[in-house]
């Protein structure tokens, strides 16, 4: 079951939904028949069970009983924070055992549960969440390498701003009446995506193909840091046609032949402009690197110079 991108459930019905933290990882369905075994799939249905040797325990501590769990692997920053970009040096690891029990050293996974949808052969699908949530949370999964984070009702403003806060991705709201919808982005899952803003300037652009032909496809973007330009990402959504439009009119009013950036991207195609245009994106995080994860523009921003206070 999947949740629809949304905003925030309204003060007067948030008490009819459940909020839980939006996890950055790798979706995985969790298959415990109760002999001690445990299988993992992706949701491509791929068997990722010797990727994370680390969550094998997990078939001993639930002991004799059966289930199928729902949650999301992560891998876990200093801050206690799911960090995509670490996670993906765990997750190709499948087919190479040794390999993935040498990493489980470095980069540990961690299995975050959120729901059961069978339980001591019983279907739970068809039971409300908050009755499915009960199940799950008295199975008393919390381990080395798995635990249940808390889902709280009501009090949706205060969990985004707590969210907010401490650099989380954003929230997941989940009716309370929630039936368990295999396959289906279900618009009874909610998800809030904690979006943080950002001052850029534009050093280049990629052009548009199709119907984007004429127009900028994307904008190559950076930060002035010590009076250099470091790349920061490309940003190819969040524009209108008019707003294009009128972009690609200044993109070409301020064309150059050399990469303003300290270090040129790796990016094919890419036209050079003079860097004076400053943007203000959405961003959700950053990889370790800086860039911009992603990344959507939201407005020009005439009033500031590159490298000038926001």
């Amino acid at each position: 079951m999947l949740a629809t991108p949304g905003p925030l459930p309204s003060a007067g019905v948030e008490d009819r939904w459940a909020f839980e933290v939006k996890q950055d990882g790798q979706r995985a369905m969790v298959y415990l028949p109760g002999d001690g075994t445990i299988l993992l799939r992706a949701r491509s249905g791929t068997d990722i069970t010797a990727a994370y040797p680390e969550l094998l325990p997990l078939a001993v501590a639930i002991g004799a009983r059966s289930a199928v769990l729902d949650g999301e692997i992560v891998a876990l920053d200093e801050q206690g924070r799911s960090d995509f970009e670490r996670l993906q040096q765990r997750m190709s690891l499948a087919s190479s055992p040794a390999k993935a029990a040498r990493m489980a050293s470095r980069v540990p996974a961690h299995l975050m549960l959120f729901d059961v949808v069978h339980l001591d052969g019983r279907l739970l699908a068809r039971l409300p969440y908050v009755e499915r949530r009960e199940l799950l949370e008295g199975l008393g999964l919390a381990g080395p390498s798995w635990s249940t984070p808390a889902a709280i009702t009501g009090h949706g403003a205060e969990a985004w701003e707590m969210a907010r806060e401490a650099g989380l991705e954003g929230l997941i709201a989940k009716q309370l009446t929630s039936r368990y919808e295999p396959g289906t982005r279900s618009k009874t899952w909610v998800k809030i995506k904690v979006h943080r803003i950002a001052d850029v300037v534009i050093g280049g652009w990629v052009p548009g193909r199709g119907r984007l032909t004429g127009l900028p496809g994307a904008v190559l973007v950076g930060e002035q840091r010590e009076g250099l330009l470091h790349y920061a990402g490309s940003v190819g959504t969040g524009w209108s046609r008019t707003e294009r439009t009128r972009l690609a009119a200044l993109l070409q009013a301020t064309a150059i032949d050399t990469c303003p950036f300290a270090h040129a991207p790796p990016v094919a195609g890419a036209r050079w402009v003079l860097p004076r245009l400053v943007g203000e994106v959405r961003y959700t995080s950053r990889t370790r690197a800086g860039r911009l994860r992603h990344p959507s523009w939201h407005r020009l921003r005439p009033d500031l110079a590159p490298g000038g206070p926001a």
